[in-house]
């Protein structure tokens, strides 16, 4: 499982046209899934993002109450070390990784978040002001 955390004064997405959720400052969180990814891996991954002492004053979302917007994102597990083309063999299937995407989320609506989303498997726009700028790689 791989997340893209950035810290942001606000943040947007809207699929297919849509809005589909917005925060304010907090954290969007990048999501991709690979093959052996489990539940409890995204259960492990949501606490880490729910406590990680990113925002201003080396605070975390615990901390100040701050949204979290979480998009899936399988083009993370993208690879383009041959060639100009990348493959997407290591993504897991949308049928594989929507379930774990989702408890990712419900993990952090259960720690209190506010979690604003993407729409799994469609077509997004992300509008984003990056604060710091601050973004970080997270790999379980």
């Amino acid at each position: 499982m791989r997340a893209v955390v950035q810290r942001v004064t606000q943040a947007s997405v809207t699929a297919d046209g849509e809005p589909s959720g917005e925060i304010g400052a907090g954290l969007v969180v990048l999501l991709g899934i690979t093959h052996d990814d489990t539940g409890e891996m995204a259960q492990r991954l949501a606490t880490k993002v729910h406590t990680l002492r990113i925002l201003r004053d080396e605070q975390s979302v615990a901390d100040t109450g701050a949204g979290v917007l979480v998009v899936s994102q399988f083009t993370l597990y993208g690879d383009a070390r041959k060639g100009r083309r990348p493959t997407w063999n290591a993504a897991a299937p949308g049928d594989v990784a929507e379930p774990i995407y989702d408890e990712f989320c419900h993990t952090l609506r259960d720690l209190g978040v506010t979690v604003a989303e993407g729409v799994f498997g469609a077509q997004m726009e992300i509008s984003l002001t990056n604060d710091g700028p601050t973004t970080l790689v997270l790999d379980l």
